[in-house]
């Protein structure tokens, strides 16, 4: 027992370093993280005492334990089946697919980078681009919303800013948990998106195993309880316009839904510029038919350096103003006993997009662009004819700017001259070359109010009572 024992140094080493490892794996580790844990409690506790919807339990469970129930779900288990059938591989293999599929799409939600760097940041960066100005709003209605109910956020899709900018609007209200489709699957920006709450979907993919796993996520999280944020139009609008719905991400939440289970609400989002950010890349994707909206790096650095050298210099005045306005809640159980799953849904999304688009705000550069491409070219006939229009959607109950219509010319004019898409000579407005693409996309966000029988904007008792007819 007294015999010296003699092992190289290397040899020594690794042993204390296992020796290490185990003690902190045993001892220091868990203390650490029961540590972080309870600090992390306290945070949620003191944010849900303030937040008009607080944060679902289900949004803080732990990752591995949410992938885990998502890849034991007895419906995800039966698709695994399936797909083993039918591609003729093990089963084993098909659960690792769709191991990989979970891990992909669940998020690893965190409060402390959600409200103290995310929202802050959306705040920050909306306030330094944008005048925001806040829409159609009935306070009532949506202070009536059943607290215990799955509120779902349902949103044209303008700009990659529309995140931002509905993060910051709601941060006092709840966590929004977002549909990201795989632009955002990029080491670090994935690892920061995940931490928002965020999860990945795969726009293209039509494998039946990936969708079962997609849509039992959605449907979990919806029977969660969990704020939901989606752009039903499956990507950014090309034209300007609010497109149709796509079904999918719809279709989960209603073929999941029965009555007597969790409500599901809807809410409709309507957003709007006077400038987005991506406008000559979207006429660009709509002119070839290749959806790509990835500049090159190089556009995107003196893009970059371009903006911070007008801040700098005190050049920047913004990029007027972005305008968020709600519709009126739409409670899923209206539709109960409507049809099949598929019906409904159609019915669910169609009566969504209509709410979209009777809230979408009247802006300064939509306004003017539009009449300048009818051929009103001076500056007095502009006022009138923007008078004329804002009169009109007044009546309609369509949200129009705070400012009188000489003001509103004058801003609209003013960002269209910065841009280089207009200019003035004998006091005539006349379109620059290769202009009349921007204009008319802007012009297009609001052409749907133009429409004869305009859809006035209901009121909550209105807007189901006509529902249910």
């Amino acid at each position: 027992m007294g015999t010296t024992v003699t092992l190289p140094l290397w040899l020594f080493l690794l042993v204390l370093l296992f020796a290490a490892v185990t003690f902190a794996s045993h001892f220091l580790f868990p203390s650490v993280r029961w540590f972080f844990r309870r600090r992390a409690e306290k945070v949620i506790a003191r944010l849900n005492e303030r937040l008009a919807r607080p944060i679902e339990p289900f949004k803080l469970a732990r990752r591995y334990d949410m992938i885990q129930r998502l890849i034991y779900d007895p419906e995800v288990s039966q698709a695994i089946v399936d797909y083993a059938a039918e591609e003729g591989v093990p089963e084993n293999v098909a659960f690792e697919k769709a191991r990989r599929y979970a891990r992909e799409i669940v998020p690893g939600f965190s409060a402390t980078a959600y409200f103290t760097v995310g929202t802050r940041l959306a705040r920050w960066l909306s306030r330094s681009l944008y005048r925001i100005r806040l829409g159609a709003f009935d306070r009532d209605a949506l202070e009536d919303i059943d607290a215990d109910a799955a509120v779902v956020f349902v949103m044209n899709h303008r700009s990659n800013m529309d995140y931002v900018l509905v993060t910051y609007l709601v941060s006092r209200a709840s966590a929004l948990s977002y549909a990201v489709g795989e632009w955002a699957r990029v080491w670090p920006l994935s690892a920061v998106i995940r931490s928002m709450g965020a999860y990945f979907i795969r726009r293209k993919s039509r494998g039946a195993l990936y969708r079962r796993v997609l849509a039992r996520y959605v449907q979990l999280s919806t029977q969660g309880g969990v704020t939901q944020a989606m752009f039903p139009e499956g990507g950014l609008s090309v034209t300007g316009r609010v497109m149709e719905a796509k079904l999918g991400l719809l279709s989960y939440i209603v073929e999941s839904w029965s009555p007597g289970g969790r409500e599901v609400i809807f809410v409709p989002v309507a957003l709007n510029y006077d400038r987005v950010l991506e406008d000559r890349f979207l006429i660009k994707a709509d002119k070839t038919g290749v959806r790509r909206f990835r500049p090159p790096l190089g556009t995107v650095v003196r893009a970059v350096l371009g903006h911070l050298w007008q801040r700098v210099t005190f050049r920047f005045k913004g990029f007027g103003t972005a305008s968020v306005g709600f519709g009126q809640p739409l409670r899923l159980s209206t539709f109960a006993g409507a049809g099949q799953s598929e019906e409904v849904t159609s019915a669910v999304a169609a009566e969504l997009m209509d709410r979209i688009r009777a809230v979408v705000p009247v802006m300064p550069v939509p306004l003017v662009s539009r009449m300048i491409l009818q051929g009103v070219t001076e500056r007095g006939a502009l006022k009138v004819a923007a008078q004329s229009a804002i009169d009109m959607f007044r009546s309609n109950g369509v949200t129009v700017p705070r400012r009188d219509a000489r003001t509103v010319t004058q801003d609209a004019l003013e960002i269209l001259f910065q841009r280089g898409l207009v200019r003035e000579e004998d006091g005539r407005i006349l379109v620059e070359d290769g202009a009349e693409d921007v204009l008319a996309y802007y012009a297009a966000s609001i052409a749907h109010h133009f429409k004869s029988g305009t859809r006035k904007v209901p009121n909550a008792v209105e807007s189901d009572a006509a529902v249910r007819q």
